[in-house]
């Protein structure tokens, strides 16, 4: 496994960073590793974007996206 060292974490979060390790009765290690895994298994909005156009032959930028809301919201009677 790798190890990763970070420097001049601001006081504030670390203070705030090691009571939500307490409070998760975790070591402030265990509570930043779990958060690190979660942050690097869950896919950005971009990766599932690129995903899906390779899937379904198109593509999908979030400018598509927003057209596609904006109008199906318009249809809709601006719900």
């Amino acid at each position: 496994m790798t190890t990763i060292e970070i420097r001049d974490i601001p006081p504030d979060v670390e203070r705030t960073l090691r009571r939500r390790a307490a409070e998760a009765r975790q070591s402030l290690e265990e509570y930043l590793l779990a958060l690190l895994v979660a942050a690097g298994r869950k896919p950005t909005l971009q990766e599932v974007l690129e995903r899906v156009s390779r899937r379904s032959g198109g593509t999908l930028s979030l400018v598509d996206a927003a057209r596609t809301v904006r109008t199906d919201r318009e249809a809709d009677g601006g719900l």
